[in-house]
């Protein structure tokens, strides 16, 4: 099924050792003005530390991250001890929240749990914190086109980039109103 490209999600935390464990999830994105929602999927290190510390990190794949997000997407924290430093990331942790922050990607948002839903897997996290590089932003402001998201194609299977902006939301459509 087809519903639109979807962003490819690093989800950070941290097991009970303090080894930081990264999940690539297409499934998820923003629900409100401060707050995330997850769609994980059953048997998940993820889960099983998001239980545990009650905190996490999402940062968004890019360009130039895509090998490495792809890899901490098909293997299991279950089942491979330490599969960040395998990847070729690093991680620093996050001064506001228990999780790792991924130090080659632009943007992070820090978050704590809300609510996790274990029949269906659906998290809602709380957005306390987002850091944003300064050579990610134009006029103060994330730019997308300097951080370059890659997103998931879910007809394809194919991971796309972000692409150029056509229009002003929220502007554009004025002409039709009367």
């Amino acid at each position: 099924m087809f519903t639109a490209p979807q962003p490819v999600l690093l989800i950070g935390t941290y097991d009970e050792n303090g080894v930081a464990n990264v999940m690539n999830v297409a499934w998820g994105g923003q629900c409100s003005e401060h707050h995330v929602a997850l769609n994980l999927g059953h048997e998940r290190q993820t889960l099983e530390n998001m239980r545990l510390k009650k905190e996490f990190t999402v940062m968004f794949a890019t360009e130039e991250t895509m090998v490495a997000a792809d890899y901490l997407g098909i293997v299991s924290g279950l089942k491979v001890h330490d599969k960040v430093a395998k990847s070729g990331l690093t991680v620093t942790k996050s001064e506001f929240v228990d999780a790792p922050v991924i130090n080659e990607l632009p943007l992070v948002l820090e978050c704590r749990l809300v609510s996790m839903n274990e029949e269906n897997c659906n998290v809602v996290g709380k957005i306390v914190n987002c850091a944003v590089e300064e050579s990610a932003m134009t006029d103060g402001k994330p730019d997308a086109g300097k951080m370059k998201p890659i997103c998931f194609d879910t007809c394809a299977h194919v991971y796309r980039i972000m692409g150029d902006a056509v229009a002003n939301a929220f502007s554009i459509g004025k002409s039709l109103h009367s």
